[in-house]
């Protein structure tokens, strides 16, 4: 037969062509890390059961890479679901619904003749650690749309038929394990014999799928509730239920019906709905200090403006004051393990001058405040100062706001902490939700090529190293917040698809961040995009794509 050449792991190799990439993967299993799971095969992800059929570089993927890991957690949840499946009788009417992420694991609620009790939830695990053992391949069939969408009807999966209602494209790919056919938004591991790891929990009115993370892909973390996280979270979900607006085709739907201005002036009404609550319960601590804090694009600076315009109307004097300006000069910005500027650790401000400041203003003096130029990386004094009163307080924001060692200086009893960040609260279908993470790194995105002036190759590239800053700098704060703000909304990406579709197509596709640009425009695909017209001037979203009345 045939020889092809194939470049892996820095030699050429020579097999017959036809060789599927898993055959190939078993070659390498013993001298790989992890479980391959994925290739990249000419800087395109794809999936093991592909053959080769010419010369071709291939890098594989392990589940100690991101997107390993998610493709890991995307096959664990569809052998979750085939085990309910046949843990309930034909005769009745039992889902699962796949809600969001909660300590390292993913929420889901059950819904069937069934209790959901720890002994029924030991038998589906049951189930689950058998079809392991099995090692039952995960195949896929591409269909037409209109049979997808009648699968669909027939399984009762709703979300997923309006979804593809409004989907442009011929033919859907079905995965289909042992007679359990599902839609997954993004790849698979070959086959259940990958899937060992994983533990069920009872929590709340449902249960935790836990998953391992891809620092330790064989090992899963104890599951430890988040109950301030949780409920910020259950409250959003309220908030999807309430506009009927719980997945993207049921957003798809409503913008389709004219019916997108609405969707968007109560979705800000929530919001400030839940601000206002925040500002009163400042006055009622008459907090001198508020210390807001999240990860990035979560819309912090936004989020404090208004804020202060609560507390302003409750007789207060708030003083915005955004951390970020405090950065040290580029020069003498500490470097992570690959070279690159790490701006998500603490180091990276200068916190002895912050204190000072603060500390001053505290005590009445005037302090000239600098302002950070991003472009020239360099932090600036154009004349501004500030001078506090009695009744004045600072408002202050950024990633390591729940920190005590940012503001050592001031008395715990005078901070009012605050959590912000982008929780996605819709989901794609029942199955599939939206990573908050994907929402997060599109608003950056948009962010930094209109202020920052880095494009989206660059923005996606250092991706990885905020997200390991937050991991280790930001979240282990959160539950220690006061309070809790979900900066999500429902309409946003529907909005910032408009921006970030064209910075993604502008990714050259030899570049080494090109499939992820792919991935996201993919998911992009699934919203039908919406005017920005209409999002107010305050918004949280015009912090990223622009027009913001307090011009951030």
């Amino acid at each position: 037969m045939e020889k092809m050449k194939i470049e892996i792991q820095n030699e050429t190799i020579e097999r017959e062509a036809g060789i599927t990439l898993l055959q190939l993967a078993k070659e390498y299993e013993n001298k790989s890390e992890a479980d391959i799971v994925l290739a990249n095969v000419n800087n395109k992800l794809t999936e093991l059961y592909h053959p080769l059929h010419s010369d071709c570089q291939v890098e594989w993927v392990t589940t100690k890479t991101t997107c390993g890991n998610e493709s890991y957690k995307r096959s664990a949840t569809l052998l979750m679901l085939k085990a309910f499946h046949d843990m309930t009788p034909e005769d009745e009417d039992g889902s699962v619904m796949v809600q969001y992420s909660l300590s390292k694991g993913l929420y889901c609620i059950y819904t069937g003749k069934e209790s959901l009790t720890e002994e029924f939830l030991l038998k589906v695990k049951g189930r689950m650690e058998q079809l392991v053992r099995e090692d039952i391949p995960i195949t896929k069939q591409t269909v037409g749309t209109d049979n997808a969408i009648e699968v669909f009807k027939k399984h009762k999966m709703y979300g997923k038929v309006k979804l593809f209602q409004f989907r442009r494209v011929s033919s859907v790919n079905l995965y289909r394990l042992s007679g359990f056919e599902d839609y997954f938004y993004g790849y698979m591991v070959p086959s259940t014999g990958y899937l060992k790891y994983f533990d069920l929990y009872l929590y709340d009115e449902g249960f935790v799928l836990q998953l391992p993370e891809k620092e330790k892909p064989d090992i899963v973390p104890d599951f430890k509730p988040q109950n301030k996280l949780f409920q910020v979270l259950k409250q959003s979900s309220s908030w999807s239920d309430t506009l009927e607006v719980p997945t993207v085709g049921a957003l798809n739907e409503q913008i389709s019906k004219g019916n997108m201005s609405d969707i968007i002036l109560v979705s800000e009404a929530l919001q400030e709905m839940k601000i206002a609550d925040i500002a009163k319960r400042i006055q009622e601590e008459n907090s001198k200090f508020v210390m807001i804090a999240g990860p990035s694009s979560s819309g912090k600076t936004s989020f404090s403006h208004r804020l202060s315009v609560q507390l302003k109307a409750l007789g207060k004097k708030p003083h915005p004051i955004a951390v970020d300006n405090y950065f040290v000069n580029r020069d003498k910005t500490p470097k992570d393990e690959e070279g690159n500027y790490n701006f998500e650790i603490l180091e990276a401000l200068d916190v002895e001058q912050f204190n000072k400041d603060m500390t001053a203003l505290e005590k009445g003096e005037r302090v000239a405040m600098p302002t950070y130029n991003f472009k020239t990386g360099k932090r600036e004094y154009k004349g501004d100062t500030m001078q506090l009163g009695g009744d004045d307080l600072l408002v202050i924001e950024g990633i390591h706001g729940l920190n005590d060692k940012l503001s050592y200086s001031l008395a715990s009893e005078s901070k009012f902490k605050i959590y912000i960040s982008a929780l996605t609260q819709l989901n794609i279908d029942e199955h599939n939700r939206i990573p908050t993470t994907d929402g997060r790194l599109l608003r950056r995105m948009v962010r930094d090529a209109r202020t920052r002036g880095i494009g989206a190759a660059e923005t996606i590239s250092r991706w990885q190293s905020v997200r390991n800053g937050e991991e280790f700098h930001i979240f282990p704060y959160q539950e220690e917040a006061d309070v809790m703000f979900n900066s999500a909304l429902l309409y946003e990406l529907s909005v910032l698809k408009q921006y970030a579709e064209p910075l993604l197509f502008g990714i050259p596709k030899e570049a080494p961040e090109y499939p992820e640009a792919k991935r996201l425009l993919k998911f992009l695909d699934y919203f039908l995009g919406v005017s920005s017209e209409e999002v107010p001037k305050n918004s949280l979203v015009r912090e990223f794509i622009g027009g913001s009345v307090f011009d951030v």
